[in-house]
């Protein structure tokens, strides 16, 4: 099973590296970053996507903030730092690890008084989060891996594996460990239109593992139900709220069309992408670049007079949801906060 980390902090360089999600599967490029600039242009441009990865970014963001930093009074230095971690929080608004991420460093390093102090407490913040992702992403994938039949086929949507994380990953992770547990998985991979994340990604991940995949068009899921091919759906998500789970767009109709077939919808996702301060409603949907719909290479497929709408995610009811599984266990809906509160706490 492949163990290499997805995004990490280079000590002789004093910079973030990372694979560049863009131009797989056709290349493998390993990216350094060594400006704040860079990294959001990265985090926008999808070269580092998907939530349990971005809050290690964010924090590795401001450690890296930290370093690039030339100011010698400490609330000058503070200034640009904060200043450095909203341009990396407005990079992606519907994603809330990255904004977790960017927080908890910031908590750690606010009290200290000395700048050798604050680049050394950084740097250690976000290399805890980079471990505990990854020992995250081990607890889920054990978890969910218990859910599963022996023989079965998943289908999943876009990527959350460990592209989308700092290794193993959420939904793959659960694929993963049931197969080091000799479970017998074949995986559906959706292609997630518009930028193909299922069959750039997550088809490339499993590929490399051995493990069995293949790839369908996102319209075809529903006639996989139907005819009795898919035993569950696992996905990842960006934001759970108590009320809906927000994920790439398209995860909604997976989630109806599995209700209608009585098949169980898993959502695979660490605490840490629980929001515990909004409801649904209140979450933005991002959206994204026409050119993402309207051309592929060269070749432009949607005219010039006709509207685009581009939307990034979607909002899938709790009530279509038939379980959740976190690094503490499964979460059975419905989910209240003080549920929530409470597994963060357990220690």
């Amino acid at each position: 099973m492949n163990k290499a980390p997805t995004l990490w902090w280079d000590a002789t360089t004093e910079s973030l590296h990372y694979i560049d999600q863009t131009v797989l599967p056709g290349r493998y490029t390993v990216t350094e970053c060594h400006t704040i600039g860079h990294l959001a242009a990265a985090i926008r441009r999808l070269e580092i996507r998907g939530a349990p990865a971005l809050g290690v970014a964010g924090a590795y963001g401001i450690a890296l903030a930290t370093r690039v930093s030339w100011k010698n009074e400490l609330n000058e230095f503070f200034s640009e730092v904060w200043k450095d971690a909203e341009i990396l929080r407005t990079t992606r608004p519907t994603a809330v690890n990255l904004g977790w991420g960017i927080d908890r460093v910031l908590a750690k390093i606010a009290p200290l008084k000395d700048i050798p102090s604050v680049r050394r407490v950084a740097l250690e913040e976000a290399d805890a989060i980079f471990r505990e992702d990854t020992a995250n992403c081990h607890a889920i994938g054990n978890h969910g891996a218990e859910l599963l039949p022996d023989t079965c086929t998943v289908l999943t949507h876009c990527n959350a594996g460990a592209l989308a994380c700092s290794s193993w990953g959420t939904a793959l992770g659960v694929i993963r460990s049931a197969v080091s547990g000799g479970k017998r998985v074949k995986v559906m991979a959706c292609e997630t239109r518009p930028l193909l994340q299922g069959a750039r990604l997550t088809a490339w991940e499993l590929a490399r593992d051995g493990i069995e995949v293949t790839v369908i068009t996102d319209s075809t899921a529903a006639h996989l139900m139907r005819t009795g091919t898919i035993d569950a759906v696992i996905v990842g998500a960006d934001r759970i709220t108590h009320d809906a789970v927000f994920n790439k767009i398209g995860t909604y109709m997976h989630a109806v069309c599995a209700r209608y077939h009585n098949i169980p919808f898993y959502v695979a996702a660490p605490l840490s992408t629980f929001d515990t301060s909004h409801e649904g409603k209140e979450v933005i949907i991002e959206e994204r670049g026409r050119e993402e719909v309207t051309t592929m290479g060269n070749r432009v497929f949607v005219p010039d007079a006709a509207h685009v709408k581009n939307y990034a995610f979607d909002a899938t009811p709790m009530d279509l949801v038939t379980a959740i599984i976190t690094e503490r266990g499964v979460i059975l809906p419905p989910v209240s906060t003080g549920s929530i509160l409470s597994l963060k706490n357990t220690q």
